[in-house]
């Protein structure tokens, strides 16, 4: 909620320029010298994100289309995502690392916990405390590359000139807003670690 009201609010601020987050991601990229990764309009709404493995930024339409603070802001803060792996930026690098091992823990995890306590098998049990203990790494190495990402975008957008100062404040608060849903993923990955834990020395 607290994402798509910000976003709303500044999408209906448009940038003096009026640039929009397609022009203003490959005024960017080109700024960067990035060959290779593609702009893509999207479906959906706030689903802008960086494919590493096609090497596209898939915007939003409202992003992609927009010529807003918050479409602007957004669109940077995928770009930022390009500018770490060019970087090769290591929590990113981490994290795709882990990413397979992840996406298979986050879910297996809590049904070997759970079947590892109803059969009494404590070494069941272990190993589906060990695949989550993965997924709530992979939430934590997540902080600092959006929080990274973020950063990245402001100083880009401004460096390039596709914002003023007085439309930072703007963009600082959609990248925010967004960072939030990912503190609290990382909050709630923790609590469900620490469920599991605790239900395992409880039996």
């Amino acid at each position: 909620m607290k994402v798509s009201s910000t976003f709303n609010k500044y999408n209906k601020v448009p940038t003096r320029k009026k640039i929009t987050g397609q022009e203003a991601a490959q005024m960017l990229l080109d700024s960067g010298k990035i060959n290779g990764v593609s702009v893509y309009r999207g479906n959906g709404k706030l689903t802008d994100h960086f494919d590493p493995v096609e090497k596209l930024v898939v915007l939003s339409p409202d992003v992609y289309n927009g010529h807003s603070v918050g479409a602007v802001g957004v669109a940077a803060h995928e770009i930022g995502h390009v500018f770490q792996y060019n970087s090769e930026y290591a929590p990113i690098k981490m994290r795709a690392v882990i990413l397979p091992a992840a996406s298979i823990g986050s879910n297996l995890g809590f049904v070997l916990v759970f079947i590892g306590l109803f059969i009494n098998m404590a070494m069941v049990v272990n190993f589906g405390i060990l695949f989550f203990s993965v997924a709530v790494l992979f939430s934590l190495l997540t902080l600092p590359v959006e929080f990274n990402a973020s950063s990245r975008a402001v100083i880009l957008l401004l460096e390039n000139g596709i914002i003023t100062a007085e439309e930072e404040k703007g963009v600082r608060e959609v990248l925010n807003a967004a960072a939030l849903t990912y503190v609290a993923a990382t909050i709630t990955a923790i609590l469900q670690l620490a469920y599991l834990i605790i239900q395992s020395r409880r039996r």
